[in-house]
């Protein structure tokens, strides 16, 4: 399988490894360390040698920082991990924190004496991290450290070795734009800036550009790398040699000068000693590189990685591409959801129904000949109260039966060479009361509302992120997550700079795909979420309209379990639009199903709940 059930929280050993943190603090000059889930690509997920703040605190949530001081030890993290973070730490240890409402560097003004010497790694904090962090400290008299080298690693005795997965080329077919060309474009916007390089130090942003996808990180298929592409079309490649084969080599070969990681700061350091002016992306890269360019004397400009932009807005045949993927996929989950339907109440676990699903993907793809490449995160699959933790990982020790009377929330995704896909059906077993009913229909008609909007051209993601939420403030309930992140390409299935949610000001364009995931969530008695992928498109004039409109067009075809949903508390226009898509499902996957029973399922399933009266 691509994912595994074993424990990896450890929180035994927090006490031990805090106490041999703070044994270095002296030695470093500081009177804190502060540790984010981050790496040295600033990557949502992370290698195992990266999983300094799991081993430090117990913590395996996919954000989050722990500050460490002589006597305090706060993990901050997001609404999407308060239940989590709780039982994962040893609350004798560590501190909850509130990372949106009141993060490391406003905890710090608020709370921190003055003349406070915060220790951090550069490479571990962008510089728009470090910009905050000073800017706090100021105020309290304090100071900002930078450590040589990360002390976490001096104590970490057993830590995992970098990983060395194997490059892949990205075909054609897959990413509809060669590489060269992509190379040639930077280079053309860098010279109209008058810019003499750009780094990419996102290795998301590398797999892009170069065509090229990895298998470093758990789950998002791309190589731990960096590059630097010149205002004169040369590029500059820096990535292990141990990664690539001969036939992979060749082809990096044709696009860039090919370099060991190791030799990047010296070749950076050359660059800006000749005073050249050097685009970084503030958001994206290690302060550390930042500094290193000022140090010898080169020009930093402040800007967005070209490469952002470029790959979350699709081109149509990554867009055609996604489209055959989430078919495909949505043939996997319907075989997956018409075998859990025919078990007894009772009878299977969370991690029964997790590997059910990978299996059932692994046989589509095979059949399809478009193979399962990976799970694109693991498979949140949650009974009764485990889905009120909205990022649950099932292990051997929480795995718990399914049981009659409660709702079943599985939250999954696949990487396929033509897309990446993720989809969160919440599902009835047996009679579930009629209050859980009612907050699905609620947070039903929030998806509902992003999958039906028309909006004019510039609206960010913050303007629609309250369609997803009137049903249920009106009723007096909330979730605690966005209602949407961006996707990539068979890349990361958490991709910026699109998202819907309140913080979201990036501007929706055309091509961009996102998640519509509105949930509601009772901590301790269960959770609900409904996730689909859409995309933006424009939409043709308006009669009578003056404004050039835009809409979403949906890529996940799945049922959506008509059992849980109360058809009094839905309009009209949302049961037809429910009808419409069941109808639609029924359309594109009946073709993709190989066995009666899951044909048949899949057809009672979709059936029409509206009734013209």
């Amino acid at each position: 399988m691509f994912q595994s059930f074993d424990v990896t929280s450890t929180p035994q050993f927090g006490a031990a490894r805090v106490g041999a943190l703070r044994n270095l603090f002296d030695g470093l000059g500081i009177d804190g360390f502060l540790v984010p889930r981050a790496d040295e690509y600033q990557g949502e997920y992370v290698p195992a040698s990266a999983e300094r703040l799991s081993w430090l605190t117990g913590f395996t949530g996919s954000a989050g920082e722990v500050l460490v001081t002589r006597d305090k030890a706060m993990v901050f993290v997001d609404g999407r991990y308060v239940t989590q973070v709780r039982q994962q730490v040893d609350l004798a240890v560590f501190t909850p924190a509130d990372l949106i409402g009141e993060p490391p560097a406003k905890w710090i003004s608020n709370h921190l004496g003055k003349g406070f010497r915060l220790g951090i790694d550069g490479w571990m904090h962008t510089s728009q991290q470090v910009s905050r962090l000073e800017k706090a400290l100021k105020e309290i008299g304090g100071q900002l450290v930078l450590v040589a080298g990360n002390p976490l690693d001096a104590i970490w005795a057993d830590r995992p070795s970098e990983p060395l997965g194997a490059v892949s080329i990205q075909p054609l077919a897959a990413a509809g734009v060669e590489a060269a060309a992509k190379i040639a474009d930077i280079a053309t916007m860098l010279k109209a800036k008058d810019l003499a390089a750009v780094l990419i130090t996102d290795p998301s942003s590398v797999a892009w550009i170069f065509n090229i996808r990895g298998n470093d990180v758990p789950h998002t298929p791309h190589p731990l790398s960096r590059a630097i592409v010149h205002g004169d079309g040369r590029a500059e490649l820096f990535i292990d040699k141990r990664k690539l084969s001969v036939e992979v080599a060749a082809y990096l070969d044709g696009l860039a000068t090919r370099h060991e990681p190791q030799a990047f700061l010296s070749m950076l350091g050359q660059l800006a000693a000749t005073g050249a002016r050097i685009l970084v992306d503030p958001d994206l890269a290690p302060a550390a590189l930042s500094l290193l360019i000022a140090n010898q004397g080169g020009q930093l400009v402040d800007g967005s990685d070209p490469a952002k932009l470029g790959r979350a807005v699709k081109n149509s045949t990554e867009l055609e591409g996604s489209a055959r993927a989430h078919e495909q996929d949505g043939a996997a989950v319907v075989e997956f959801l018409s075998w859990l339907d025919a078990q007894p109440a009772g009878s299977i676990t969370e991690i029964a129904a997790t590997r059910a699903l990978e299996a059932a993907r692994l046989r589509v793809g095979e059949r399809l000949q478009n193979p399962l490449k990976d799970i694109s995160f693991d498979t949140i699959a949650g009974a009764g109260e485990n889905a009120a933790i909205m990022h649950y990982r099932v292990t051997t020790e929480s795995d718990r039966v399914i049981s009659d009377a409660e709702m079943f929330l599985i939250d999954s995704g696949a990487q396929y060479v033509n897309g990446t896909t993720d989809i969160t059906r919440t599902v009835a077993i047996g009679a579930v009361p009629q209050e859980q009913k009612r907050f699905f229909t609620l947070a039903l008609k929030g998806m509902i509302a992003i999958s039906t909007a028309r909006f004019p051209k510039g609206t960010r993601g913050c303007d629609l992120d309250p369609l997803a939420r009137i049903a249920l403030w009106k009723a007096g309930a909330d979730f605690a997550h966005g209602t949407g992140h961006g996707v990539g390409s068979y890349l990361s299935v958490h991709e910026g700079p699109q998202r819907i949610s309140r913080l979201s000001t990036q501007e929706l364009l055309p091509g961009m795909i996102l998640s519509n995931e509105p949930g509601y969530y009772r901590p301790g008695h269960f959770g609900i979420r409904i996730e689909n992928l859409i995309y933006v498109r424009e939409l043709a004039p308006v009669e009578g309209g003056d404004q050039e409109m835009m809409s979403f067009e949906t890529l996940t075809f799945v049922p959506i379990d008509r059992r849980l949903i109360v058809e009094d508390l839905l309009t009209r226009e949302e049961l037809r639009w429910l009808d419409d898509y069941h109808a639609e499902t029924r359309k594109r996957l009946l073709p993709l199903l190989e066995s009666d029973s899951a044909r048949q399922w899949l057809t009672q399933a979709t059936q029409p709940l509206f009734r013209a009266d």
